[in-house]
């Protein structure tokens, strides 16, 4: 009951964006989740009062720094597999949730047999699904191929992510341009590429959605595996995105194992004592407070190559128990 009532204070201009893949017992833990548990994902949203909303149409409205409603919450699924179809349909049908679909067309043309076809997915769309982009066939869209120049990429990325687009359009009739990205890894380059063509880019990383998001890198809470158990959902679904002027880093990508996060707050309903980072596999990160509203965030020791990431949230400054500002930063190491 104590979370319930909580959620009625919720801000009006804060989201949070759930990310699943697969409804299923018999697929990898770490990426799944078994129809019991997303039917009571599910049911906690409808007893908690949650605003189920669509993806596009919610970060239109952040965008546009319009108001939503309280508790509103969005659920995505990525890659299109054919379990969604199967097992999650029916419980989000049931329920009456939105919800979208991000895909790989060219994997889904060459008729896979884990994804689902294009007919099944026209079916879904009939339903309310929006089906999005999420790249030709999954491949790092940040990597340049071997002699590849920075114009060569970016010429092969824009035409990866216009060419599935043009096919979403074609076999369901979506144009949303919202792309996740691959793995949920994007550099600067690749940032930039898409705000160029005027796309939103989704990631995997955690955190809340507001006005003050950079829609290059939006950011959406993991709901599979370790990630599945109500008890830390719920706070996660109870979250806000802190009030950032600027995020500064050299690139999300970066050869540096030790790299620097500067975040420059617009303002700070929280206490500086309480605002804690933490790094992938290492427990707490070193906070260095530059000024009265910027903080340096960096790893006391060297993050391993591949995907590692810093945490930082702080207590709501409301009185409020269980409400947290949350921001996630994504990196990507690389061998120099």
């Amino acid at each position: 009951m104590t979370l319930i009532l909580l959620l009625t204070v919720k801000c009006a201009n804060a989201a949070v964006i759930l990310q699943y893949h697969h409804v299923s017992e018999k697929l990898p833990p770490v990426t799944s989740v078994s129809a019991e548990q997303f039917s009571a994902h599910m049911n906690y949203l409808k007893e908690g009062n949650f605003n189920v909303m669509a993806l596009d149409k919610m970060l239109q409205a952040l965008q546009a720094s319009k108001e939503l409603p309280s508790n509103t919450v969005a659920i995505t699924f990525d890659d299109g597999y054919d379990n969604n179809i199967e097992q999650a349909a029916p419980i989000l049908e049931k329920f009456n949730f939105p919800y979208t679909i991000f895909v790989n067309p060219k994997l889904i043309d060459e008729k896979q047999h884990y994804l689902m076809s294009w007919e099944q997915l026209r079916k879904l769309a009939k339903k309310g699904a929006l089906i999005a982009n999420h790249s030709a066939k999954h491949d790092y869209l940040h990597l340049r191929r071997n002699n590849e120049t920075q114009e060569q990429w970016a010429e092969r990325i824009k035409a990866d992510i216009l060419w599935s687009e043009k096919r979403i359009t074609a076999e369901i009739g979506h144009n949303a341009k919202l792309l996740a990205y691959p793995y949920g890894e994007f550099s600067t380059q690749l940032q930039q590429l898409v705000r160029s063509l005027g796309f939103i880019g989704i990631g995997q990383h955690s955190g809340a959605v507001g006005k003050h998001t950079d829609f290059t890198r939006v950011p959406r809470f993991p709901a599979s595996g370790i990630y599945a158990e109500l008890s830390t959902l719920s706070v996660k679904l109870n979250s806000h995105p802190f009030a950032i002027n600027k995020l500064t880093y050299k690139n999300s990508v970066t050869d540096d194992p030790q790299p620097k996060l500067l975040i420059d707050f617009e303002n700070m309903n929280f206490s500086k004592q309480q605002f804690t980072c933490y790094v992938s596999g290492q427990g707490t990160a070193n906070v260095a407070w530059q000024t009265e509203t910027q903080v340096s965030v960096s790893a006391k020791e060297k993050l391993p190559t591949g995907r590692s990431r810093y945490n930082c949230t702080a207590p709501m400054a409301n009185g409020q128990s269980q409400q947290f500002y949350w921001l996630s930063q994504p990196w990507v190491i690389q061998t120099p």
